[in-house]
């Protein structure tokens, strides 16, 4: 049996498939707005296998010249990111039970080539409240280890409408995504997956 490391739940199959296809439209109203971008390690400028895009008051980039960041503006078009999605924020609310407001939702979508390496969330100023990741789409293969890279690492799956929190203890261990599994969900028509992760990011008030 999978035992989770203090301060990680994994909700499966949280959200029913009619909460699922309304996020789907959703974010395709964030995107129209604010088009996915291919994001870039510092330093070398390699291409991540994700695109992304934010909405928020603050969205994460990275590119070879200023590296890992938040910013209030997308930095293709320039213009500021959408707004968080009502039903997400509520989401936000009811799973911490915070009563203030995440300030970035990353919107990573994942074809089924894609994947995330292990790496920790750790560019915001305030530790203190949960990650929140929502799952849509195609199932992954998630890992978690601890908070040093060395530690030893476990992985489990998300389909489609779970979700997992990262906070407590655990708010700063390394995660990422192996692999994605294709033709596991019919909820996006050409396949992937979509991961949004709202993030505190400034200290809370």
């Amino acid at each position: 049996m999978l035992t989770l490391p203090e301060g990680i739940r994994h909700l499966p199959h949280y959200l029913d498939i009619a909460v699922q296809q309304a996020l789907v439209e959703e974010i395709r109203s964030v995107v129209a707005k604010a088009p996915l971008f291919i994001p870039e390690m510092p330093r070398t400028g390699q291409p991540m296998s994700v695109r992304m895009t934010n909405c928020g008051p603050l969205g994460w980039v990275t590119d070879r010249e200023r590296g890992y960041r938040y910013q209030a503006f997308h930095p293709e078009t320039g213009k500021a990111w959408p707004e968080i999605p009502a039903r997400l924020l509520a989401l936000w609310r009811h799973l911490t039970g915070l009563s203030y407001e995440p300030e970035a939702c990353l919107v990573n979508f994942y074809s089924d080539q894609a994947k995330m390496g292990l790496h920790q969330d750790r560019d915001e100023a305030e530790f203190s409240a949960p990650v929140v990741s929502i799952s849509l789409g195609n199932s992954c293969l998630f890992r978690v280890g601890g908070p040093e890279r060395k530690d030893r690492t476990q992985s489990f799956r998300l389909e489609s409408g779970d979700i997992v929190l990262i906070g407590g203890p655990s708010r700063l261990n390394f995660h990422g995504v192996d692999r994605i599994y294709p033709q596991t969900s019919t909820l996006l028509k050409n396949g992937g997956r979509i991961n949004l992760t709202l993030r505190r990011v400034s200290p809370a008030p």
